[in-house]
């Protein structure tokens, strides 16, 4: 996940230099890179889903699991993101955006497979709660004068904890541990959106320093953090709402 002091380097100007309306410019910005790659992931999504010799392409049809294209689709994501991350510097603004917009559709092929388990209907409600959840969350972190900086750190270790737990999960097939996951999930990427929110916030008070083409690429940085909060609040959500088909 795309970590804020990596960057701290583009802010070093006095509060005097604050620039506010440069500021509220990159959170329309972030949001703006956000709902771009929902659409875009929500469209390949369901043109995959509605395509047989698409879904065919990532899943076997004999054996029902994934083909090799299929893994790829699967794991490629985490390599965009880390490629994303720690190739921030070098990277160009429109190589970063084209990275961006590609890793939207590959997100999109992966989360295809949700339409072919759950009900259309289900889907959509889902996200409709996800939405809701993720916009109250995202105005409390960018309204409340509270410091989140210590909760954020919280949620991150429980982040970690959550991954270990779902690992060794895998082996133990639990029902029981794997409801335990979901709920947990479901509160550190809500907590995760208001503390992501507000620390965006921050930054973008002194965006004006740091020139425009990196600008451009924090604030595409910025809307794959707030992006990754979605996704994976509407999958451990979904969890509970999903009605199989």
């Amino acid at each position: 996940m795309f970590d804020q002091t990596n960057n701290n380097r583009y802010f070093t100007a006095s509060p005097g230099t604050y620039d506010v309306t440069a500021g509220r410019i990159f959170m329309r910005q972030v949001f703006s890179w956000m709902t771009l790659a929902m659409v875009v992931t929500a469209i390949t999504a369901y043109l995959f889903a509605s395509e047989p010799s698409l879904v065919m392409s990532l899943r076997n049809a004999e054996t029902g699991g994934m083909t090799i294209l299929g893994w790829i689709v699967t794991l490629a994501p985490i390599g965009f993101v880390l490629l994303m991350s720690f190739g921030f510097e070098r990277l160009s603004p429109a190589v970063l955006t084209l990275l961006f917009v590609t890793f939207s559709v590959l997100m999109g092929m992966s989360l295809s497979f949700i339409l072919l388990v759950y009900t259309m209907a289900s889907v959509f409600k889902t996200f409709l709660v996800t939405a809701l959840m993720f916009g109250v969350m995202a105005i409390t972190g960018y309204t409340t004068k509270t410091d989140l900086t210590r909760f954020g750190s919280i949620m991150m270790m429980g982040l970690i904890g959550l991954v270990i737990a779902m690992l060794v999960n895998m082996f133990l097939q639990s029902g029981t541990m794997d409801y335990i996951i979901s709920i947990i999930g479901v509160l550190i990427f809500t907590g995760l959106t208001a503390y992501d929110v507000q620390r965006l916030k921050n930054m973008s008070a002194q965006i004006g320093t740091a020139g425009e083409a990196n600008a451009k690429k924090l604030s595409i940085m910025g809307a794959l953090t707030l992006y990754l909060d979605f996704i994976n609040l509407f999958i451990f959500l979904l969890r509970f709402l999903g009605d199989r088909k």
